[in-house]
């Protein structure tokens, strides 16, 4: 009874993940109507069924997971493709919709399904999450995230996490060259201590400019010049969207200081927390952040859903937010009065 409820459960968050690929792979081959259509299911059904559908409060079960984490990350590539080729070939509005829809796709769906590859242990899987992120020309994510971002969450030594009266348009840059510097920091002090360099060849910082250089030299094998500007252009619209969700879901949320100035544990209060039924399926359970932040070794599956009273919730869902948070006024109005209404453990005085 138990598996065939969990194969139900896994079904939701496949065909909330790829059927929308299915409308951009056929609309980079077959016109624009099947990428406007794609592009509504992302950037409006999304949302309204979020707004419209009760709290997502379903249990985490340990069961399935790995298999459509599997076939997401084997898919990205070939849709990572077709979008390049799409936005520089096809006539303007195609290519905008193009641009959108694959970009959103790869932003929610190939992002998160990455960032719970880097956290699964095997090799194999962790290269797979590290090839996509260098395919979107952030592979250095691979390795920042887990060694520094889940170290030093919710304090000033994580540049993922905005403090109180951050905008997302000063976050976005401090994040990703805080991010890359950490990350390159972290990789040459795990050489240092094997007794190697950081020009040593497993540095793992080369892997990831050849996963970049590679895509550029796929998006010109497709297209040109205009096939490397795609790629890029892609890369960056999907790299921004992780960023904005870290900005989302830690902004404002604060360790306290125990001994010797150390922080005091990662706990469910050091991310928001965000409980709808349609973008925490697209997202693979991202949106249940604070579960797995505290408890980084959980697979997608078994992340729980807090209640508010366990983890900060957020006051609509994660691609809300993070839209908001492209309009810093009202962005602040809304969630600096909601860090107000925390314990005082939670809050940020910036």
């Amino acid at each position: 009874m138990l598996e065939r409820r969990m194969n139900r459960r896994t079904a939701s968050y496949a065909a909330v993940t790829l059927v929308p690929a299915l409308l951009l792979a056929a609309g980079a081959r077959a016109g624009g109507g099947w990428l406007w259509a794609a592009l509504g299911l992302i950037a409006l059904a999304v949302p309204l069924v979020d707004a419209l559908a009760p709290p997502d409060r379903t249990a985490g079960d340990e069961t399935g997971g790995n298999g459509l984490s599997l076939l997401l990350g084997l898919v990205h590539f070939p849709m990572l493709g077709l979008g390049i080729h799409a936005v520089a070939t096809a006539p303007k509005a195609t290519a905008l919709a193009a641009f959108l829809g694959f970009g959103l796709w790869l932003g929610q769906v190939s992002n998160a399904n990455a960032h719970e590859l880097i956290h699964r242990p095997g090799r194999g899987l962790q290269a797979l999450g590290a090839a996509v992120f260098a395919s979107h020309l952030f592979g250095h994510h691979a390795t920042a995230h887990p060694g520094v971002h889940h170290v030093h969450v919710a304090t000033a030594r994580d540049p993922n996490s905005a403090p109180r009266g951050m905008s997302a348009w000063a976050f976005l840059p401090r994040a990703w060259g805080g991010s890359f510097a950490a990350g390159w920091r972290l990789a040459t002090a795990r050489l240092a201590a094997r007794g190697q360099s950081a020009w040593h060849p497993t540095n793992p910082y080369w892997a990831y400019g050849a996963g970049a250089l590679a895509t550029l030299a796929t998006g010109a094998l497709i297209a040109g010049a205009a096939g490397i500007v795609a790629a890029a252009g892609l890369g960056l619209y999907a790299t921004a969207q992780l960023l904005i969700g870290d900005y989302v879901q830690h902004y404002g949320l604060r360790r306290a200081e125990g001994p010797k100035g150390r922080a005091t544990p990662v706990s469910p209060a050091h991310s928001w927390n965000a409980a709808h039924w349609a973008s925490t399926r697209l997202m693979l359970n991202a949106p249940r952040h604070a579960d797995h932040h505290a408890h980084p070794a959980r697979p997608w599956p078994a992340l729980r859903s807090l209640p508010p009273a366990e983890a900060p919730e957020l006051p609509a869902s994660l691609p809300v937010m993070s839209t908001l948070a492209l309009l810093p006024p009202l962005w602040f109005r809304v969630m600096d009065a909601r860090l107000d209404r925390l314990p005082g453990a939670g809050r940020c005085a910036g």
